[in-house]
């Protein structure tokens, strides 16, 4: 019997199978659950997996591998000390503050550069952008410096050169707090301003050429129409403002070279969860510190979701 027909039998066979397969990818009912794959498996792996692990550990005394004693609500009794509510309150004025600066700040910048009559638009919004690109250690060292207790650091320096006696940036809650914030500032404000210009270049024209018809002036327009069209993206930009400032980290512990600040001035609650979980090696305390962040952040951006007017249902 020559091999011919078996070698032809076995073409046939393997064409039969990929082109079951190519009907498989191909197919309109298959296809988005292919593409949805690599998205709910690291779904899955990174982010609710170590949430539910997160959980878990809250409920346990971890003393290394192979140690572990569940001692139920003990780590979350443990959260009422002092420590704890001084990382909530300097976390919530942090947030606060920017959450003050970076939403009407980049929004008028925004409407500026927006504008097709300025000069050099397109490359003040590339510079208002560059620093987003900057890595966050670097510039927290930059800020470090910068702000430094010599009188040769770059702001003493300029202070002096108007009469102003040299400052202990880093030192005291104030100051510490205002150089937090300015470099959060620096950070982001590109990025909103890109948030606030996408919304303002889906708003129609003819809105402000109507409005200047019925004689209404530059702040009318501003008020009247910019902001009301507006009112998605100030609501995106909120929510995303009160994540990113709860849940920030790296700019103080650049800022202060260490997760501990003097006096804990800079100690946010992601700090303190860092300080307990990884400098104490009390990983069940720093888990129930991170559940309570999540249950904080989550119950303020439902409470704004809800007082904006988010989930009213439209007529």
């Amino acid at each position: 019997m020559s091999a011919e027909p078996i070698v032809k039998r076995f073409e046939k066979i393997e064409a039969k199978k990929e082109n079951k397969w190519k009907r498989v990818f191909v197919s309109q009912k298959a296809a988005p659950y292919v593409f949805l794959t690599p998205f709910i498996l690291s779904f899955l792996v990174f982010l609710l997996y170590p949430i539910i692990s997160t959980f878990i550990m809250s409920f346990e005394k971890i003393n290394g591998p192979g140690d572990i004693t569940f001692i139920g609500l003990q780590n979350y009794k443990n959260l009422f000390n002092p420590h704890f509510f001084n990382a909530i309150w300097i976390t919530t004025k942090y947030t606060f503050w920017t959450i003050v600066v970076l939403i009407p700040l980049p929004l008028l910048f925004a409407v500026f550069l927006n504008k097709k009559t300025m000069i050099g638009r397109n490359f003040f919004r590339s510079a208002f952008f560059m620093p987003a690109l900057t890595s966050v250690i670097v510039a927290g060292l930059f800020f470090r410096m910068a702000f430094g207790e010599q009188d040769t650091t770059l702001i003493n320096s300029i202070l002096n050169m108007f009469g102003i006696s040299s400052t202990v940036w880093l030192q005291s809650p104030n100051t510490a707090m205002f150089v937090m914030v300015l470099l959060c500032t620096w950070r982001w404000l590109g990025v909103n301003i890109i948030y606030f210009l996408s919304g303002l270049q889906s708003i129609p024209e003819e809105l402000y050429e109507a409005a200047s018809i019925d004689g209404a002036n530059t702040w009318e327009k501003f008020w009247y129409i910019t902001v009301p069209c507006l009112k998605p993206v100030i609501i995106f930009v909120l929510t995303i403002s009160v994540y990113g400032g709860y849940s920030m980290f790296a700019e103080s512990f650049a800022l202060f070279s260490s997760a501990r600040s003097p006096g804990e001035i800079g100690t946010t609650i992601v700090t303190y969860l860092y300080q307990e979980g990884f400098n104490n090696n009390n990983l069940g305390l720093g888990s129930a510190i991170g559940v309570g962040l999540f249950a904080l952040v989550m119950t303020i951006n439902i409470i704004q979701l809800w007082l904006s007017g988010f989930f009213k249902k439209e007529a």
